[in-house]
Parts: structure tokens; C-alpha cells; sequence
């Protein structure tokens, strides 16, 4: 028993040593001395502070993206604009002004007579339709210088190349006495009365074309011709926002067969006259009397009337004539009805 007791007491003491010495060579620590720290435990805690790094460059990178993909949709709207400015300027490839107006087919001219014509008729007491050129089959070309002969109808027509003062008094007069008639303006005048030709075709008359420049057609190549009938109607259209009638008068009454297929190829009719009198010289006026008689001695059934708007005579004696005829038996008529 005591040699055990022995053993175990050296035994004891031989551990204690050894215990001391290795508690003496181990780092200083929190931890409870003797209990040794797991290597995975060790590396977990470093890589957690890691994961908050990366998760705070991670957020700082998106946000930059955001902001770059911010900048980015700015800077592809501005473009986006361009487009739409040049779909803007499509329709000044094609303006009005260049556009043809739709016409009849053109027959070929440059063989038709180009002999210059100045419009007569022949007066006659019995109140019969006077006799007029029969040099040029005017039926041909949808030219007219009577109307309806078989009905007493009279056509009033008045010509309009610059104002004289008289054209307000002279709508006022076919108002009151509920007439309609035909004003043949050329584009000038359009241009420097366009309230009185707003007026024409508000009180119901027909506004007809008299050209842009009152010349002798016939001196007109067809290019010209065209541009003295077409522009004064393209004019009166943009100044009124409707379409000119399709009636056309000669300036100073002269024509060719030439220029009567020209005007017939644009879908006009030429509008001559089988009554007029010398009113258009305003230093040379008749007065009112004479104005009055040539009615009194020169009316007739479809009787086509040249009234100049620029005459005194003519305003003066106008509600006469017009009462006159009325007495007569005549009613007054458009030239739509040609």
C-alpha cells in the first residue's frame, strides 16, 4: 500500500510540473486558459468584416451605375428629338404654290390660229340678239356672248381692273333690289380691295377671273397665258378660302382660237358680251341719262351686259336700269347657268 501510495503521489507531482510549464507558454488571452480555440472560428470572424466591406462596395457600385444609367437615358433623349423635326419638314418639299391645279387634257395648240381678235356685235333696234363674229366657232371652245335667248333672262356682268370709289354704292343698289351679278376682277385688284371682293361673294355674286396684268393674250406664249389665269385664281383663293368660278373675259376683249383652247383646257368659259357702250374712259363719262337709255333701247333676251364699275354714269343710272327691266319682264340670271 505505501509503495502505491508512493507511485501515485510521484505520479501526481510529475503532471502538476508539466501542466505548469505549458500554461506558461501559451499567448495571453481572454479565453479560459486551457481551452483551445478552434482554427475555423478563427477565420470566421476576419471574413465577416470582409462580406460588410464588399457589401459597402457592392452598394457604392450600384448606386454609381444607377447614376451613370441616369446620365446615359439623358443624354439618348436628346437625339430622340431629331426625328421629329425632320418629319416636321417633310411637307415644305411639296408647297402650294408649286402644286399644279388638276386640268382638263391640254389639246395641242401650236397649230390653232394665233390671229389676233378684237370681240364685236352688231346692235339692232328690235330688241333682237345682236349678230357677232362668226369668224371662230365659239360653241367649240365654251365661249359665250348670250346666254338663255328663248326666256327673258339677263346675265349683268361688270369689269373690275383697278377701283374708281363706285363698287361699294353699286353692291349696296343690287342688294336693295335683290340682283345678283358678275364681277371679273384681275389680281391687282383683288390685292387692293380684298374687303369689297369678301363682300362679292358674301352677297352671293360670281367673282369671275380677268387676269394679273390685263394684256393682249395673244402676244402670251401658253406658259403666260397660263400664269395670267391661274395665278389671279390661286390669289383670289388665298385671300377669300374659296375656289375662283370658272369663268374667264378676255382683258380688252381680245382673243385668238389659240388662246380659247388654252382657256377651254384649264375648265374655263370665255365670257364675251352682246351689250356695252364706251364707260370705261372716267374723263369722258355719258352721265346718267345716256347710261339709262342704252338699256331702255338695247335690251333683249340672254342679253350678256359689260358694265365698267369704275363709271359714274353707270352707278347713277343703275337702280334705274335695273328697275326698268324688272318692269319689263326680266328676271336676272347666273352665269352658272351657261
Amino acid at each position: 500500500m505505501k509503495i502505491r501510495t508512493i507511485l501515485a503521489f510521484i505520479l501526481v507531482s510529475a503532471i502538476l510540473a508539466g501542466c505548469t510549464s505549458n500554461t506558461a507558454s501559451l499567448p495571453k488571452s481572454d479565453e479560459q486558459p486551457g481551452v483551445e480555440i478552434p482554427i475555423e472560428q478563427r477565420v470566421e470572424e476576419p471574413t465577416e468584416k470582409e462580406e460588410e466591406e464588399l457589401a459597402e462596395e457592392e452598394n457604392k457600385t450600384e448606386q454609381e451605375e444607377e447614376k451613370e444609367k441616369e446620365t446615359d437615358s439623358e443624354i439618348i433623349e436628346e437625339p430622340k428629338e431629331e426625328p421629329k423635326e425632320e418629319s416636321k419638314e417633310e411637307p415644305k418639299e411639296t408647297p402650294k404654290e408649286e402644286q399644279k391645279p388638276v386640268q382638263k387634257p391640254a389639246k395641242e395648240t401650236s397649230s390653232l390660229s394665233n390671229a389676233k381678235k378684237s370681240w364685236w356685235f352688231k346692235r339692232n333696234s328690235d330688241h333682237l340678239p345682236p349678230g357677232a363674229q362668226s369668224e371662230i366657232d365659239l360653241a367649240k371652245y365654251d365661249a359665250y356672248y348670250l346666254g338663255n335667248t328663248k326666256e327673258k333672262k339677263i346675265y349683268l356682268t361688270f369689269d373690275e381692273g383697278y377701283e374708281n370709289g363706285y363698287t361699294p354704292k353699286i353692291l349696296d343698289i343690287l342688294k336693295e333690289h335683290n340682283v345678283q351679278a358678275a364681277f371679273f376682277v384681275t389680281k391687282p385688284y383683288i390685292k387692293s380691295q380684298p374687303d369689297l371682293v369678301k363682300r362679292m361673294v358674301n352677297e352671293g355674286h360670281l367673282v369671275g377671273n380677268h387676269s394679273v396684268s390685263h394684256p393682249s393674250l395673244p402676244d402670251k406664249n401658253k406658259e403666260e397665258v397660263e400664269y395670267e389665269i391661274l395665278e389671279t385664281a390661286r390669289y383670289f383663293e388665298e385671300i377669300t378660302g374659296t375656289p375662283m368660278p370658272l369663268f374667264f373675259r378676255p382683258p380688252a376683249g381680245e382673243y385668238s382660237e389659240r388662246t380659247l383652247q388654252i382657256t377651254k383646257d384649264l375648265g374655263y368659259k370665255t365670257i364675251f358680251w352682246s351689250m356695252a357702250y364706251k364707260d370705261w374712259d372716267v374723263n369722258n363719262q355719258p352721265g346718267k341719262q345716256a347710261a339709262y337709255e342704252h338699256i331702255v333701247q338695247n335690251h333683249h333676251p340672254g342679253a350678256i351686259i359689260l358694265l365698267h364699275a369704275v363709271s359714274s354714269s353707270n352707278t347713277e343710272a343703275l337702280g334705274d336700269m335695273l328697275k326698268y327691266l324688272k318692269d319689263k319682264g326680266y328676271t336676272f340670271a347666273s352665269l352658272n347657268e351657261l
